[in-house]
């Protein structure tokens, strides 16, 4: 399945707008990454641990979101959008969410 930031793809006429699909993940941080992380941010340098889980939270989303575009019938998902947010308790969940537009193309 094509997945695009641009609202149409080059080449590939879109011939039907199917719907908004959409794809969350929300995932917690446990204590020793949290912990670890504070260190890291004390002495400089990046985070591993919170880059993993980013990565993976972001891609539990876009597969989310392509699986709502495939059970529409659609071939891509155009003008999709990336949102991240900290949630729950103190901050303690990461959540990313992804929309676009499921099309059929031609």
């Amino acid at each position: 399945m094509i997945v695009s930031t641009t609202p149409t793809l080059e080449g590939k006429p879109i011939r039907d707008y199917l719907g908004i699909v959409t794809g969350e993940a929300i995932l917690g941080a446990n204590l020793f990454k949290d912990m670890f992380a504070g260190i890291r941010d004390l002495v400089g340098g990046r985070s591993n641990s919170y880059e993993r889980e980013l990565g993976n939270a972001r891609r539990i989303a876009l597969e989310e979101m392509q699986q709502r575009a495939r059970k529409l019938g659609a071939d891509a998902v155009v003008g999709v959008d990336l949102d991240y947010e900290v949630v729950g308790q103190s901050g303690s969940m990461l959540m990313v969410s992804a929309s676009g537009t499921a099309v059929k193309l031609q």
